[in-house]
Order: C-alpha cells, then sequence, then structure tokens
C-alpha cells in the first residue's frame, strides 16, 4: 500500500471512531462527510476513504450512500440488526416472526430479519429463489432482511422499544399475532401461530385485538374469533367479531388445504386436521 493510501486509509479509521463517538453506528455518506474535516479528511479523498474502510472490513454498505459500524471495529458497539432495518425503509417495523421471538412469543429464532413497511416504500431488491418458490429475502451486511408491504391503513399496532442503545419500532404483541394470523408462512407455520396465541395467555389485550381486527380484513377476523373462542373467551366479547360480514368459507391455515370440516358460527375451514382437538385455553380464565 502506498504512503499516500495508509495516510487516508488511518484518516478513515479515525472518522469511524469520530462516528462510533457520536453514536451513529448507522449513517449516510452525507452525515459522515460533516465528520471528515475534523479528522483531516479531505473532499478530494473522502469517497475514496468510505470505500477502502468497506473493503477492509471497518463499515458495512448497506445500500449505495449507506453504511454501518462493523463488529470487527475494535472498541465500537456494532449496529444491530434491528436498528440497521429501520434505516433500510421507511416506514419500518420489526414484524411477524421476529417480533413473535423477540416477545417471548416463540423459542424459534428465525434466520431472517421480518419487517413490516408500507406498499410504495423503496425497499432493497430481495433475491428470488428457485422459480415458482417464495421470493427469499434481501442479504444486506451480515443478515437477511425479509419486507412484508402493506397499505398504509393496514401499518398499525406498534411500539417504539430499546435495543441495545438504539431506539427500534416493532408490532406490538397483539399486532404480531394478527400478522401471523394473516401471513402465517412468515412466522414458522400456522401451528406456532397457534402456540404463540397460548404463549401470550392471560396477557393478551383482548380489547386491542379485536380494535386491531376490525380494521382488517373478515377472513383475519374470523380466524381470531375461532382461536378466541377454543381459548373459553366467551360469546359476549366475541360478538363484534361474530358481526362482521364474510362471504364463504375461509380457511383457518391461509397457506393450507382447501379440506376438512367447516365451523359455521365463523365460517371457517378448520383445515388443521392435527390440531383441531388441542386445548388452546391453557392458562386463560373463561370469559363471557
Amino acid at each position: 500500500m502506498s504512503r499516500n493510501k495508509l495516510t487516508h486509509t488511518a484518516l478513515g479509521i479515525e472518522l469511524v471512531r469520530k462516528l462510533a463517538g457520536e453514536g451513529l453506528r448507522v449513517f449516510t455518506a452525507a452525515q459522515a462527510r460533516r465528520f471528515a474535516p475534523a479528522v483531516g479528511l479531505s473532499e478530494g479523498y473522502f469517497r475514496q476513504a468510505l470505500h477502502h474502510l468497506a473493503n477492509s472490513g471497518w463499515l458495512v454498505r448497506l445500500r449505495k450512500g449507506l453504511y454501518a459500524l462493523s463488529s470487527t471495529t475494535p472498541g465500537v458497539t456494532a449496529a444491530h440488526e434491528f436498528e440497521i432495518a429501520m434505516s433500510l425503509v421507511s416506514p419500518a417495523a420489526i414484524s411477524h416472526w421476529s417480533a413473535m421471538h423477540y416477545h417471548g412469543l416463540t423459542e424459534q429464532a428465525p434466520r431472517k430479519v421480518f419487517v413490516l413497511t408500507t406498499r410504495g416504500s423503496r425497499v432493497p431488491r430481495a433475491k428470488r429463489a428457485k422459480a415458482g418458490r417464495e421470493e427469499g429475502g434481501c442479504r444486506v451486511g451480515e443478515a437477511v432482511y425479509r419486507f412484508i408491504q402493506v397499505d398504509p391503513t393496514g401499518f398499525f399496532g406498534t411500539e417504539s422499544i430499546w435495543v441495545g442503545d438504539a431506539r427500534v419500532t416493532i408490532t406490538d404483541p397483539e399486532r404480531t399475532l394478527l400478522d401471523g394470523l394473516m401471513k402465517p408462512q412468515y412466522c414458522g407455520d400456522f401451528a406456532e401461530v397457534l402456540h404463540a396465541f397460548e404463549a401470550r395467555g392471560d396477557r393478551l389485550d383482548l380489547k386491542r385485538i379485536i380494535e386491531y381486527a376490525l380494521k382488517l380484513d373478515a377472513a383475519t377476523v374470523k380466524r381470531l374469533g375461532w382461536v378466541l373462542e377454543k381459548q373459553g373467551v366467551g360469546p359476549v366479547r366475541l360478538r363484534p367479531l361474530a358481526k362482521v360480514p364474510v362471504k364463504g368459507y375461509r380457511r383457518l391455515d391461509p397457506t393450507g388445504p382447501r379440506k376438512g370440516p367447516c365451523h359455521r358460527r365463523w365460517m371457517i375451514q378448520e383445515n388443521l386436521p392435527g390440531f383441531i382437538g388441542h386445548s388452546l385455553g391453557a392458562g386463560r380464565k373463561v370469559t363471557t
């Protein structure tokens, strides 16, 4: 390496330390540029420095113009996967299987980071698996992200949490469970979603989850009514769900086959034959 390159690489490392000191674990090139003069890095070598730092492992390039501090940087706390997700798309909320695991609703740790956002948002392009199969996630740095897009009116039911030193947005437990009823393939499978309802037990906010469901589609409403009834929730509490009109029977597991007995009250086709007899009422008091 030339003397000149060594000099500017050293200055780039000072820039990394400066950014870390300012708490910028995820940052844009524009943000980094503001600190370049403070470490003696000229405008002419600024972009070269970022390039060398990324190639040397000091920085992780997330996308064009967006970087994160590397976990290999000495004395620096690397950005958490959830923190990075907040910078990849806006709006963003950690969701589905990732949120289930965070809230203690499943013991299975997902291999991807699931992120809820809105249709029309610019998301990193995901790689498609084999033809005809589900679209895969997008690798950004060391993690794989899966973005699930909904209508803007469907982006609700979130809360702010601290992950290390970063504040991130995540779907709350009730919204997370409803996401499982709608898209169980992003939460392990439908049986795992039913186990998540069991895990929530008496901590489930019935008023909140019913209010949330009424903002979503009729199939989700009916699935929720079926699940809550199995958990021992009384008909009075479930009346708002029962009143929602629906045309035709909807599958309990939207990813499963269209077969199995039909539950007339909830207009649900019980297509989980191995799970129908299982009790969902563990730990919940029967309510009216």
